[in-house]
């Protein structure tokens, strides 16, 4: 039997439900990144934010938020330090709190981090990322039979093929072999759906990919050029679909939830990364809200939507969250199935690369003392809550099916 007809007799009978999965619109991300960053030490951010160890309270103080699902990662180069053989001891503890405390994960396979005798480069990185995505879903069934899992298998395949591909910041640490790495990811993240899928064909995919708005100069004398690169941003959804690269094996059938990565300097101009003001958008023309990106992605795949990464750093916290407050009843109000938003990070984070500089963009702020305690920022706090009244208010006014919210 050929690649191809394996994949149609796996997912002849498995097509992914489009009905909503999530416990609650709202979603936390804790940052769980375990990457190699730029100067080639390896980062685990679920030690650095002592996300791990202070889960309990990380969980229990979700409540406050009305927030029931959260973003998590298994940290691969942490659960597979030898080829093939896993630990997931650490994982086990997050289920169990999680069950505790009534919250559903969202599980990332790999966010940007993989073993240390691994690039997307190698040979053998698909076989070994369907293994750990095979390996990953019956140990959750031992844990967790009966639950919806929902899974991202690579997140932001677009940035981490430009980061490690294109400028060295990650491993494979390359210049201008970002196509090269990103159809290695793409290798595996079909082949790990496949893996994932041939376990448990019930399991739900979402898609974690930055959404853009790659503009021309002011003149607009690069108007081609700019259009070109903006709808590149769509190149592994249409790979993941079987649109582009074919033989990778990529279906229709892969695309289950598109979820996408928005931050406030998410628009620049094709020949330069100056970011597009988004508290003035009037003042620039070529700045496009954040509803019409939405659509935009959506009449492409007409798939539910969820906004999977989004936060603002410092002081611009409420500012932004009234933005997304405004903006999700516009999306709303286009019949687009918008299933949630995840503010991400909702516990601060320090930066990769120097970790002494927090981002303050979270939720909670932490100290930045050994003890990394939690403190909740107020005007942020309230912004959130008042979005949330203001969203659901919203929602019951007006008639939307269940599966559009």
């Amino acid at each position: 039997m050929d690649f191809l007809k394996y994949i149609n007799n796996i997912f002849k009978e498995s097509k992914p439900e489009k009905t909503n999965p999530f416990k609650s619109f709202w979603m936390a991300g804790f940052e769980c990144t375990d990457q190699l960053n730029a100067f080639g030490n390896r980062v685990d951010f679920l030690k650095e934010t002592a996300h791990f160890k202070n889960i309990d309270d990380d969980y229990a103080n979700l409540s406050i938020l009305n927030i029931k699902t959260v973003r998590e990662g298994i940290r691969w180069s942490q659960v597979e330090k030898i080829p093939y053989e896993y630990d997931w001891s650490v994982v086990k503890i997050q289920i169990e709190v999680a069950k505790k405390h009534n919250i559903q994960i969202i599980w990332d396979i790999c966010h940007f981090g993989f073993p240390d005798d691994l690039t997307p480069l190698h040979p053998k990185f698909a076989v070994r990322f369907a293994s750990i995505c095979a390996g990953f879903v019956a140990f959750y069934r031992t844990v967790a039979p009966d639950e919806t899992l929902i899974v991202t298998p690579i997140n932001e395949v677009s940035f981490l093929s430009w980061l490690g591909g294109d400028v060295r910041g990650t491993s494979p640490y390359c210049i201008g072999q970002g196509w090269e790495v990103k159809y290695g990811l793409m290798k595996a993240y079909i082949q790990g759906v496949i893996a994932l899928k041939n376990v448990d064909p019930h399991i739900r995919i979402l898609t974690t990919e930055p959404l853009v708005n790659i503009v021309a100069n002011a003149d607009f004398s690069n108007i081609c050029e700019a259009e070109a690169k903006h709808i590149d941003q769509f190149q592994v959804t249409d790979i993941l679909s079987g649109k582009m690269c074919p033989e990778l094996g990529g279906k229709p059938e892969f695309l289950d939830i598109l979820g996408y990565n928005y931050y406030f300097n998410n628009q620049w101009p094709v020949d330069n990364n100056e970011q597009l003001a988004w508290e003035n958008q009037a003042l620039d023309s070529r700045h496009v809200p954040l509803h019409k990106l939405l659509l935009q992605a959506y009449n492409r795949y007409k798939c539910p939507i969820v906004l999977t990464e989004t936060s603002h750093p410092k002081e611009d916290r409420p500012l932004w969250i009234k933005m997304l407050e405004n903006e999700t009843i516009l999306t709303l109000n286009e019949n687009i199935p918008f299933w949630g938003i995840c503010w991400y990070p909702i516990i601060d984070r320090p930066d990769w690369d120097f970790l002494d500089d927090w981002h303050h963009s979270g939720i909670w702020d932490i100290d930045c003392t050994a003890t990394k305690n939690r403190i909740l920022n107020q005007p942020v706090y309230l912004a959130f809550l008042e979005a949330q009244r203001k969203i659901e208010t919203y929602k019951r006014s007006n008639t939307f099916s269940n599966s559009s919210m």
